[in-house]
């Protein structure tokens, strides 16, 4: 089963288009279906908590009992359902095909390499250096709101700040470094005392877990508890007139070994790979690309088709010639696909795309 991204009612993008509407007025995208709308509060300021790997599947766990209490709808996470994906997404308040950043691995004609758009590094470990600030078109979701009288400001820990992705993502927010958990819901609570703020807070463990330990480990519930904790510390604390909402940037699927088709040799190394272990961007022959499908049991769609509308020129330059989507409970493994992880996304599974709106 999947299901498609929404970009003009339910998706992430549209969460985005509602608060900088209710902020400034305007948005460059559009805001939630009306339903959905409504059940946001309005508040003076706004507080948005992401939390990494959260997915609506992930509610079910036991730990996760206060979070799911406050789920008050499902929204649909761009697609691929991936973090650097989402969070340009989140900080353009655009679509994948029309902010450019396209997938996990992503090929750049200007460095012409396959870079990871998490780490900033090449396959082979490489660093790759880019003006990563300019790299999201502007003005940016930070600068809209700055000029519209809202002070942006990001509560992150404290070892991304400065990092290449923390410079792509926040240029022209405030970004304010948290230690721990409990310093995280400090720093948010004390900059929500302010009106016409917008804070956008950033909490990493459950997917963290859920990649390397696994969805029934004991290291994953204690990420999912600690992110029920940071969800009822922030709901105890922040006052009446700030507005708590909380969503995620794509939910997790765990695969067995088994489930992993590893793709090596002959006639496959004469291809490119780029993209997300359920969505592989391929470039070269097109007789290879149907043998890749035959083999894995995928299918080959357009790559443009899913990242939304009117595509721009750095995006239509960024995909493959074509896009393999991995069948249900399959991951593809070409080489420099890290096939470690436990729990992957990238994906049209429900358990990938759907992603909570949480309000409190």
């Amino acid at each position: 089963m999947v299901v498609a991204p929404s970009h003009n009612s339910r998706g992430l993008v549209n969460l985005v288009g509602e608060l900088e509407s209710r902020m400034t007025g305007s948005s460059p995208g559009s805001p939630l279906d009306a339903e959905t709308s409504r059940l946001i509060p309005e508040g003076r300021t706004y507080v948005l908590v992401m939390f990494d790997g959260l997915g609506v599947a992930q509610l079910g766990h036991d730990a996760a009992r206060p979070l799911h209490r406050s789920h008050q709808a499902t929204l649909l996470a761009p697609f691929p359902t991936t973090t650097s994906v989402s969070l340009a997404t989140l900080a353009t308040g655009l679509t994948p095909s029309r902010h450019g950043l396209v997938s996990h691995l992503t090929w750049l004609e200007e460095a012409g390499r396959v870079v990871n758009t998490l780490k900033w590094v090449d396959l082979s470990g490489k660093p790759v250096v880019l003006d990563y600030a300019s790299f999201l078109p502007g003005p940016n979701l930070w600068e809209r709101l700055r000029r519209g009288g809202i002070e942006p400001i990001t509560v992150q820990p404290s070892p991304f700040n400065g990092s290449p992705l923390s410079r792509l993502l926040y240029r022209g927010a405030r970004f304010e470094s948290a230690w721990d958990e409990h310093d995280l819901v400090d720093a948010t609570v004390q900059l929500a005392s302010a009106p016409n703020r917008f804070i956008f807070t950033y909490v990493w463990q459950v997917d963290f877990a859920g990649h390397v330990s696994g969805l029934g480990s004991d290291e994953f519930t204690t990420a999912i508890q600690l992110a029920a904790d940071v969800w009822q510390g922030l709901a105890a604390r922040l006052p009446p007139e700030v507005t708590l909402i909380g969503t995620a940037d794509h939910g997790l699927i765990e695969y067995d070994d088994t489930d992993k088709i590893l793709i090596r040799g002959e006639p496959f190394d004469s291809l490119r790979f780029a993209g997300d272990t359920r969505g592989v961007h391929l470039w070269g022959d097109t007789r290879v690309f149907d043998e890749l499908a035959e083999l894995t049991g995928g299918r080959l769609v357009d790559p443009l088709a899913l990242l939304g509308p009117d595509p721009s020129a750095e995006a239509k330059r960024r995909v493959g010639d074509v896009l393999l989507i991995a069948p249900d409970q399959k991951v593809i493994l070409p080489p420099g696909f890290d096939k470690r992880l436990r729990s992957y996304h990238g994906g049209l599974a429900p358990a990938e795309i759907e992603v909570p709106l949480l309000v409190a």
